[in-house]
């Protein structure tokens, strides 16, 4: 199966049950996994390609009622001769998946496409244009001329709401006298009924046009949402008001459904607003890159936008510039500002050969670099990636309210019904007052603050976390964080520092010549990628020593490696090595008891069979780890340590954080096992690693989570990542979810209580029509008030 995922962005969504709905439909067909947000606007949705096609999974949701949005780019062509030239790119470009519109343009040798966000990647119409032999280059300051879509919607929903509020507010005043129905307070030209009848009408048909077109896109979709109960209830309240008009009637209800689409549009206002404060977080990581750089061609120095860096540029950063992409330091050495990334606030120093990451800021000295990472490969590309996915994921406690929310505005639709049939036909009640509460029921039934409970919460909690240099890849993650109960950390890299360095070389013969002997030490290690093996080899080359050709190189997992230098056999590793190979270490067992019990890893160099060295390396255990320790023991979580170090080691620098229980001499394939040793015993686990050998083991954890100054294959088995070596983000990780975790209860609690009392309420005929629009657009505006709120906790234990 050629299974791909895609996010799609969906406009015209107003509720749990639209994004409810969509989910339910794309679910059905065959081979086909969605998640909607209503949040983020945005359907995530994986499919068999052979099975479903990508145009037929738009067509459903268009069918529904709602639009697949699309964006549209500008780029510069290089090479075009002839209008044959401008015809084969729009061809090329207009072949993939995803593009619905090409322009290029010859004469300006420009080309325009306009494209589906979710199914395109701008890079790759760049490299489809390089492959037919042209060159395409995005045109500087081209992202800054995208419309910010939220902000236009905030802009439009406030000039409604001021349309509607300048036309209700005569209205508005007129309720006053529903108060006083024996005498007449107010000036009679107001309480006019073809006045009232011409201010509620562009209220009821210009403002409120949007709700009768979401209700029609939704009926004729096959179900119901939030415009099908404010269409419902406030035409049901305008159309028999101009019949009463007609009939001469003084006592009308114009002001019902004016002042309750007015509150309504105030709600979407404040929600817009609110909305665009949630993805605070995206916009400032955004806001982080270069938007040039300076760049070193042909002798000269020469300033280009940042979107046309390419990989192998030598690029100049002056004191106080910003970096604009990841390279490797070429000339020059400075101390860099890497805390926008991973909150570290000690800059780094940085010199010839060492990695530099885009986004970060040069503190003194110029440096020269070679650009490895570029667009969308750069750390903080994919750093905004992983946030913005998780802001886009469901945390499964959504699932039971998009459930909920699914067959909630049916039924509100039917209480309301039924309490119409009750006042008029049982109750004894007026049309008009049957009316009226039938009008409350439908407005007061708005199931917003349910669907927004959830996706604003982790919106908010993810992106508090991508500040502190904490990324969840997903809203399940999040909610399962705090979930757990044992914490399983790696020592190498992950407690300690990961540099270990040679303390000890002590030759066990004599007469053995101990320059000798570091130079097959570190001539084997340089075969190895091993961190104890570089400690060998850069002691060494302290030393200033050089290595010799090792022939039959064996790496033997967990034990050491094995060679033959100059016609003889040499080994070097633990003592399981040498009784594998038939050596004694009897004789100076002792020595290395004492090195071990100071927390220093040991290892025996043989030569021609025969023990000749005992070289202790130790890694620094980093100035965080006990402290982190405590604040994980105080949180109530097990500490376990894990390693591949002989148990004396192991233990020694297990005492030195507080940890009491340690898994040592662990294979690396074995390490998976342990977690779920301790996940049968009804653990759950939490494992932080940062080396390739410690990915099956994140993997099988409940939640994984990497060390970000680890490898890459770490992060990408991880469910978390900490962009920093500091272990103090675990209990800050697991502080946030359960902060996150928190403040969505708390959403859900206020919405379904709004819910379950405002429906009996208005259906007795207790509450007005326009108080019942008030409590509704408030009720999404608190539920998302109070997950901004996450915005301003403090995350330290």
């Amino acid at each position: 199966m050629a299974k791909v995922t895609v996010d799609l962005p969906v406009t015209g969504m107003t509720c749990a049950a639209c994004s409810s709905r969509i989910e339910k439909v794309l679910n059905k067909q065959e081979d086909v996994e969605a998640s909607v947000n209503l949040t983020m606007e945005r359907a995530t949705v994986t499919y068999d390609q052979e099975k479903v096609t990508t145009e037929a999974i738009i067509q459903k949701i268009e069918k529904l009622g709602f639009s697949v949005d699309q964006e549209s780019l500008e780029f510069d062509i290089e090479g075009m001769t002839c209008a044959a030239c401008s015809a084969r790119i729009e061809k090329v470009l207009g072949k993939t998946t995803g593009v619905e519109q090409v322009s290029v343009n010859l004469a300006m040798e420009r080309g325009q496409v306009t494209y589906i966000p979710g199914l395109v990647d701008e890079q790759d119409l760049f490299d489809k244009v390089k492959k037919i032999g042209f060159k395409a280059k995005a045109i500087e300051g081209n992202e800054d001329s995208k419309r910010d879509k939220k902000d236009e919607l905030v802009k439009k929903q406030k000039f409604l709401f001021v349309f509607s509020l300048l036309f209700s507010l005569p209205l508005f005043v007129t309720m006053i006298d529903h108060f006083y129905p024996q005498q007449m307070i107010l000036p009679h030209w107001l309480m006019n009924g073809y006045l009232q009848w011409a201010l509620a009408t562009p209220v009821q048909f210009y403002a409120g046009l949007q709700f009768y077109k979401g209700a029609y896109k939704s009926l004729r979709g096959g179900s119901a949402n939030m415009d099908v109960l404010v269409a419902m209830g406030t035409s049901a309240a305008y159309f028999y008001s101009v019949y009463l008009v007609m009939t001469g009637e003084v006592y009308l209800f114009f002001e019902t459904s004016a002042v309750i689409i007015t509150l309504v549009l105030l709600g979407k206002l404040l929600e817009a607003r609110a909305k665009v404060q949630t993805s605070e977080a995206i916009k400032k990581l955004m806001g982080m890159q270069a938007k040039t750089a300076t760049v070193v061609r042909n002798g000269s120095e020469v300033q280009i936008a940042i979107e046309n860096v390419q990989k192998g540029d030598i690029i100049k950063v002056k004191p106080g510039e910003k970096i604009p992409v990841d390279g490797i330091v070429t000339e020059g050495s400075s101390s860099v500002d890497e805390s926008m990334l991973t909150g570290e606030s000690i800059p780094v120093e940085k010199s010839n050969g060492e990695e530099v990451i885009g986004a970060t800021i040069n503190k003194n000295g110029s440096l020269y670099f070679e650009a490895t990472k570029v667009g969308k490969e750069t750390t903080l590309a994919q750093i905004i990636k992983v946030v913005e996915q998780a802001q886009g994921s469901k945390a499964p406690i959504q699932r039971m309210v998009d459930i909920i929310s699914g067959y909630f505005v049916p039924g509100a639709v039917l209480i309301a019904v039924l309490s119409f049939v009750g006042w008029y036909f049982f109750a004894g009640a007026s049309f008009q007052e049957a009316l009226i509460n039938f009008t409350a029921v439908l407005v007061i039934a708005c199931p917003c603050a349910l669907g927004l409970a959830t996706p604003t919460s982790i919106m908010v909690g993810t992106g508090k976390g991508a500040e502190s240099g904490i990324l969840y890849k997903g809203g399940e993650h999040l909610e399962r964080a705090h979930h757990t109960d044992t914490v399983i950390l790696d020592k190498t890299g992950t407690i300690t520092n990961g540099t270990p360095e040679v303390t000890d070389f002590i030759a066990l013969n004599d007469s053995a010549d101990q320059t000798t002997l570091m130079k097959l030490a570190a001539s084997i290690e340089a075969y190895s990628e091993h961190p104890l093996g570089e400690a060998i080899v850069h002691y060494a080359q302290e030393h200033d020593l050089n290595t010799i050709k090792i022939d039959d190189f064996q790496a033997v997992p967990g034990h050491g490696l094995s060679g033959v230098a100059e016609g003889k056999p040499l080994h070097i590793g633990t003592r399981k090595l040498m009784s594998k190979e038939g050596m004694s270490v009897d004789g100076f067992e002792d020595q290395m008891a004492e090195l071990e019990k100071a927390g220093k890893t040991v290892m025996i160099l043989a030569y021609d069979r025969i023990p000749a060295a005992l070289i202790a390396v130790a890694d620094q255990v980093k100035e965080t780890s006990g402290e982190a320790v405590k604040q994980l023991q105080k949180l109530g979580y097990q500490v376990v340590m894990l390693t591949g170090d002989n148990e004396r080691t192991a233990n020694a620098i297990a005492k030195s954080v507080g940890i009491d229980h340690v898994f040592s001499e662990v294979l690396p394939e074995e390490k998976a096992l342990k977690v779920k040793e301790l996940q049968e015993e009804g653990k759950r686990v939490i494992m932080v690693g940062d080396g390739i050998n410690d990915a099956p083991a994140l993997a099988m954890a409940d939640i994984g989570m990497a060390i970000g100054t680890g490898t890459d294959v770490a992060m990408e088995a991880a469910d978390i990542t900490l962009m920093r070596g500091d272990l103090r983000s675990i209990p800050q990780a697991i502080r946030l979810s359960h902060l996150t975790m928190r403040n969505i209860k708390q959403n859900l609690f206020w919405a379904f209580i709004y819910n379950s009392i405002g429906l009996p309420v208005a259906a007795f005929g207790f509450l007005a029509p326009w108080v019942a629009g008030a409590a509704m657009a408030f009720s999404s505006v608190s539920v998302v008030s109070n997950s901004l709120r996450l915005k301003r906790v403090k995350m330290d234990i």
